[in-house]
């Protein structure tokens, strides 16, 4: 399928619309408008351009003249709010046609060149309930390294997002990638999306912001343990986090043991700070995916569960560990301790996986190991002996041998010794096994609500009798 150009999506919008409306546009020029005026015809679209630029004006029209943050989303919101209101009140009588508000709030490189660019944008649209729109909102972070760039990603954004809330309200996931059409992601990053209003009823944000990551437009999106979407920046930001990557399909009792003993573990850790500290369960988009397509109810039943147990969650497309810790660096994390088992760990120190890497496995260790980082290994089973196996007594190779000794004598390596033998070898795959067969012995490998839940709910292909 073609993509119309910005311009044709701009005289369209202008010209075969039944929409008028309002843009509203503060801290990164008057770019969607100016699209919209060089199209021609936009005395058919616009009933008011307007920037209040100055943060007097800003929260004397969207605040009430209190002031707030002003590139955020409650700000966009205010926004949205104030200006459909407004048309519904001067234009209603007047007009047959449906109305719609565009705004965005944006921080834009500055003269230094200091910052980091980024902003929310949003469109409120008039769908099946007039005085109750529709509205999709964005935030994105500006990757360009020139303000006048970013003005014109913005402007291509801005009318992508009008056109998709025009034209593609009835198609959700259809919305996602057209936002960046005629953009490249080397300009772009949309980190969170969401939909909300009377015609996006059924829409899930979490899937939406899972296709986000899907969709190579974000590398991770996080999940409070609400099942509320939050951008990681506002989660993570000078934070000390403990990661713990799985499948999680379900959390068994040995994950809850490895979260409950990481977590014991880093609050004795040095500066460890008890509400400045988040821990979350990680799983890489490879987990979600069946061939090319996201399995979407199977992870809805992963996060479900996840945030029955009172955890947060990320879905991120980090196949590699090194790439989760050189994520992390952008958020000035304060401690970072990632928990991984012995096989993933034999798998990290393993210099096959980092041929493509021009310094191999040191370049992979430098970026994984920055200076507030440590792993958490927690032990294994061997099948045949049921010897418990930890890195002291793991076969390496010479090479693999000689950085673990280094990351010891470094203390970047920490043995969790209190997670229950009895449960080191419970495996996902031995409980995905008994749950598609309808044992329920699998409700002895797994907290008991999640096996209540697993059964209620006959998820996970779940069809069997209840627990013992």
């Amino acid at each position: 399928m073609k993509h119309l150009s910005t311009k044709e999506k701009a005289v369209k919008i202008n010209i075969e619309s039944n929409f008028f409306g309002t843009i509203a546009e503060i801290g990164g020029g008057q770019e969607t408008a100016r699209h919209l005026f060089q199209a021609g015809g936009a005395s058919n679209t616009i009933a008011k351009s307007i920037s209040a630029y100055d943060k007097r004006f800003s929260d004397h029209f969207y605040n009430e003249g209190k002031s707030s943050r002003y590139v955020a989303q409650s700000r966009l919101n205010q926004m949205l709010n104030e200006e459909y209101k407004q048309l519904m009140h001067v234009l209603t009588q007047e007009h047959d046609r449906k109305f719609f508000v565009f705004a965005n709030t944006v921080e834009t490189l500055n003269f230094h060149k200091t910052n980091q660019g980024h902003g929310w944008l949003g469109i409120a649209v008039e769908g099946q309930e007039k005085n109750s729109p529709n509205i999709l909102v964005v935030h994105v972070t500006l990757l360009e390294n020139d303000p006048l760039l970013q003005q014109y990603t913005l402007g291509a954004l801005g009318i992508n997002l009008i056109y998709a809330g025009l034209f593609l309200s009835d198609s959700p996931t259809t919305i996602i990638p057209s936002l960046i059409d005629n953009l490249d992601l080397d300009r772009i990053e949309i980190d969170y999306i969401h939909f909300e209003g009377p015609d996006f009823r059924d829409v899930d944000n979490r899937l939406m912001n899972v296709i986000l990551v899907k969709n190579n437009m974000t590398p991770a999106i996080m999940f409070d343990p609400k099942g509320t979407v939050h951008q990681p920046a506002d989660m993570l930001y000078k934070k000390n986090v403990l990661a713990v990557r799985g499948f999680f399909r379900p959390i068994n009792k040995l994950g809850m043991d490895i979260i409950n003993d990481s977590l014991e573990i880093f609050k004795n850790d040095e500066e460890y700070e008890a509400d400045n500290t988040i821990s979350f369960c990680e799983i890489t988009l490879n987990y979600l995916m069946q061939g090319e397509e996201l399995d979407e109810q199977d992870f809805l039943h992963r996060v479900d569960i996840l945030n029955m147990m009172g955890q947060y969650v990320m879905v991120s497309n980090f196949s590699r560990f090194f790439q989760l810790g050189q994520y992390f660096t952008k958020f000035k994390i304060k401690k970072l301790r990632v928990v991984v088992g012995m096989p993933t760990f034999v798998k990290i120190l393993d210099e096959s996986y980092y041929r493509d890497l021009k310094g191999g496995l040191l370049e992979a260790m430098g970026q994984l190991f920055q200076r507030n980082t440590k792993l958490y290994v927690y032990p294994s089973v061997d099948e045949k002996s049921k010897k418990v196996i930890t890195p002291v007594n793991a076969e390496f190779q010479s090479n693999a041998r000689l950085m673990l000794e280094y990351l010891f004598s470094n203390r970047r390596i920490v043995i969790l010794k209190n997670v229950s033998q009895e449960h080191l070898d419970i495996t996902t795959q031995e409980v995905t096994k008994l749950i598609s067969e309808g044992d329920s012995s699998f409700c002895k490998l797994v907290p008991d609500e999640v096996g209540k839940y697993i059964i209620k709910n006959h998820i996970f292909g779940y069809n069997g009798p209840d627990c013992e």
